[in-house]
């Protein structure tokens, strides 16, 4: 049975553990989306902490898709030495990256982002955000494609790993699939391959701006657990036509901030019962694509339910966020032979730092110091 501290290649990847770093927001940014020195020894501390793979926080591709303060940014050429400087300090620890790139599409904020208005596919408010955003015209379509190209090439051109786009939690390419929030009347809008559609011109973009060798993943939403938004089946349509077109690997997620107890990340992970909570829909997404390899987020925090998802064959590769703002060394530490289940304690009480201004951190580690 696959093991989770073995060796395995990823889309030319190679990989030194099962063990994923799925993308965070660490609120480290400078105004512009610039790279700072904090940024990069959090960086440091994954690679030295022993993870197979750092899928970087979401970079924002155009600044009107800008959400969150210290947000970092990959919309322009001069943004490129610091991230280059991330990749390097990852990859001279002997690390993995990959960079996550984001449009956030109606879930953006003009008070982080310079005023801009958002945009989505149409002016329907996005659950739990405060703006209505402006409908895109088809040529502004075009361009947040092109720089969604733009911004993989930069990864390249950086030495990144890869490149996964968010396709979850209710940010652009998801707002396009969701037909609740896309009513759109032309080839974007309609029956889920027209909202689908999206999607797929920013992956056959990217892939043509990066060519055939350089990974490209997606972070997708099965299901937004949301009347009326997206269904596993929309995700599964969309799931097999990525698979189809060579998708590297799917990372399995669910939910946004709109869908209340089942968000993307949920509190109180304190029983078994409790871990792996998007497992459900990662067979969904197994049984539709096969062999493609897949990761799975959500709530995962003991190495028996881990091992237990990947003997099952369900994913392939275990996401983790919370327990390495806690424990950046989480992995070195499992692979010592200390089986204890990761120490967060699932408050969310870590994104409250990093809104104002301070960058995401642990507060219950901030109480025991």
């Amino acid at each position: 049975m696959p093991e989770i501290f073995e060796s395995t290649n990823l889309a030319g990847i190679q990989l030194t553990n099962r063990l994923v770093r799925s993308a965070t927001w660490e609120g480290l940014a400078d105004e512009d989306g610039g790279v700072t020195s904090p940024l990069v020894q959090t960086y440091e501390q994954l690679a030295d902490g022993g993870i197979g793979l750092i899928i970087s926080s979401y970079l924002y591709v155009q600044p009107v898709g800008k959400q969150t303060p210290g947000q970092v940014g990959i919309y322009s050429d001069a943004l490129l030495p610091g991230i280059t400087r991330l990749a390097t300090a990852v990859h001279e620890r002997g690390g993995k990256i990959v960079g996550q790139i984001v449009h956030c599409g109606g879930q953006a904020d003009s008070r982080t982002n310079g005023g801009l208005h958002p945009v989505a596919p149409s002016a329907v408010e996005s659950p739990g955000y405060r703006e209505t955003p402006q409908a895109l015209s088809r040529m502004e379509i075009d361009e947040i494609v092109y720089s969604f190209a733009d911004a993989a090439r930069r990864l390249r051109d950086a030495g990144f790993d890869g490149v996964q786009l968010h396709g979850a939690h209710g940010y652009l390419l998801a707002q396009f699939l969701s037909p609740s929030r896309n009513v759109r009347t032309d080839e974007y809008g309609g029956d889920r391959s027209k909202r689908s559609r999206f999607c797929l011109d920013v992956y056959q973009a990217i892939r043509s701006a990066v060519g055939s060798g350089f990974p490209v993943l997606i972070k997708l939403n099965v299901d937004d657990f949301m009347e009326g938004s997206t269904t596993e089946q929309d995700s599964v349509f969309l799931a097999t036509e990525l698979a189809a077109n060579g998708i590297d690997a799917i990372e399995v997620s669910g939910g946004t901030p709109g869908s209340g107890k089942l968000g993307p990340a949920r509190p109180n992970i304190v029983q078994p019962e409790d871990e792996a909570y998007f497992l459900e829909q990662a067979k969904v997404i197994r049984s539709a694509t096969g062999d493609l390899p897949l990761m799975l987020v959500g709530g995962l925090r003991s190495l028996d339910i881990m091992e237990s998802v990947i003997d099952s064959g369900a994913a392939d590769y275990l996401s983790m966020s919370r327990p390495l703002i806690r424990e950046p060394d989480l992995p070195r530490r499992w692979l010592s032979g200390d089986r204890a289940r990761a120490a967060c304690v699932s408050c969310l009480g870590c994104f409250l730092p990093g809104h104002k201004g301070e960058g995401v951190r642990c507060v219950q580690k901030d109480k025991e110091a």
